[in-house]
């Protein structure tokens, strides 16, 4: 199967936002052995957007649409090929169901053109929205597939994942399955990674195995082809096992797991409480284990203490213990954990300073980052990072490796891990 995916949308080609979801889908493609030879990006212009339909149709079997399928005027992707295609287009009671609860639940009327986010190709298999309101689908017509997603890629990638990926898988292996297993892990680069396992990628057959890094993460996808679930899932389980004894001391989830929600997840088995003083993430560590549901029994509060009156002020730290190592030290690191640890009265006290860049600071150089964890009355724990990202990209890494150092350390002093 040949494939050619369409993005739709002009803020696309204004260079408003980045195709990131032509990545993700060419990635989960290729898992498939389904080929992509080309990306195609239009703006919202019916003529233009048919043209390249026709174009597409020419070279490929399989088309995935991503973008268009909005309320407004401009999303045009359904409209288009519906009338390309000459297929009428219906609605679907469960997504506009989904839609009027939407706006139920928030106490807002809904408008007429929200209805239009219901309106599916008659014919096509609907694919289930579980991150926003519209529907994707799946519709073949004349022997060759097209596939429509939702633009945000937050919809985007479960729906392809979860929904259509599935089907896909089922269409080329004519009743066999495809199973992915993802194996999650940090504090180890891409590189060395790579190196440890290299000799179970040149060997690969089924299961195959694929590597991505992003923001500092690194993933292994384990996927099997086989005639049931059951066959495809001790298929997995041997190779990660295998993965596991090189490189298991650095994993630390699957699938969904985030390191935030693994370490909620392990306060809240342990039934630990946390608070967090920090400086250069500025509450970005907090905000990562506020994501997660239930985090509320764990997370008890925090501050941002971004100068250093605020730390003199806020966390009661002396003039004279940052005069003398400075902000950006192992010491202060250990006196903010310790310092908002007493002021909340919780199990754990997070510090977080550093230098996020673009330029040195407190006479340190960019990336050099201190992490302090206080576990009780137990003498503080600092770490420290020299990271090289940009601004926003150390901040984040900051706060991952806060989520990482704290869950190891907690493993260490014997408190249960799933």
């Amino acid at each position: 199967m040949n494939a050619e995916i369409l993005a739709v949308g002009s803020e696309l080609l204004l260079g408003q936002i980045s195709n990131t979801n032509a990545r993700f889908i060419s990635s989960q493609l290729s898992e498939l052995g389904i080929n992509v030879y080309y990306h195609t990006v239009v703006g919202d212009n019916a003529q233009r957007l048919e043209d390249a339909i026709s174009i597409a149709e020419t070279r490929a079997d399989l088309i995935i649409f991503s973008g268009g399928l909005g309320p407004t005027k401009d999303d045009l992707t359904k409209e288009t090929i519906a009338r390309h295609l000459d297929v009428s287009l219906e609605f679907d009671d469960i997504a506009l169901a989904n839609i009027e609860q939407f706006f139920a639940k928030r106490g807002r009327p809904m408008t007429d053109n929200n209805r239009k986010q219901a309106l599916i190709l008659a014919g096509s298999e609907v694919l289930v929205n579980h991150h926003g309101m519209a529907p994707g689908m799946i519709l073949t017509k004349d022997g060759r597939t097209y596939i429509l997603l939702p633009g945000p890629p937050k919809e985007l990638e479960p729906m392809f994942q979860f929904e259509a990926k599935p089907k896909l898988g089922a269409m080329l292996n004519a009743g066999g399955v495809i199973t992915s297993h993802v194996m999650r892990f940090y504090g180890i680069g891409e590189a060395e990674l790579e190196v440890r396992v290299q000799n179970i990628l040149d060997s690969q057959t089924n299961p195959t195995v694929a590597p991505l890094a992003s923001d500092g993460e690194v993933t292994l996808r384990v996927t099997a082809k086989a005639e049931t679930e059951q066959e495809a899932q001790q298929l997995i389980a041997s190779k990660v096992a295998e993965i596991q004894a090189l490189v298991g001391d650095y994993q630390y989830g699957i699938d969904d797991d985030s390191l935030a929600s693994k370490t909620v997840e392990m306060l809240l088995d342990n039934k630990l409480t946390i608070s967090a003083a920090e400086s250069l993430t500025a509450g970005l560590f907090q905000s990562e284990l506020a994501e997660i549901p239930g985090v509320g029994d764990a997370l008890v509060g925090g501050v941002v203490t971004y100068t250093e009156e605020a730390k003199i002020k806020q966390l009661g730290i002396s003039k004279e213990l940052l005069t003398t190592h400075g902000i950006v030290s192992s010491e202060c690191a250990a006196a903010m954990a310790s310092a908002v640890r007493e002021k909340f009265d919780t199990d754990i006290g997070i510090g977080l300073t550093g230098a996020a860049g673009p330029t040195a600071h407190d006479h340190q150089p960019v990336g050099t980052v201190w992490i302090g964890l206080a576990i009780g009355d137990e003498k503080p724990i600092t770490y420290l990072l020299h990271l090289s990202g940009m601004r926003n990209t150390n901040r984040l890494r900051a706060a991952k490796f806060t989520c990482h150092y704290l869950m190891q350390l907690l493993e260490e002093r014997g408190f249960k891990k799933r």
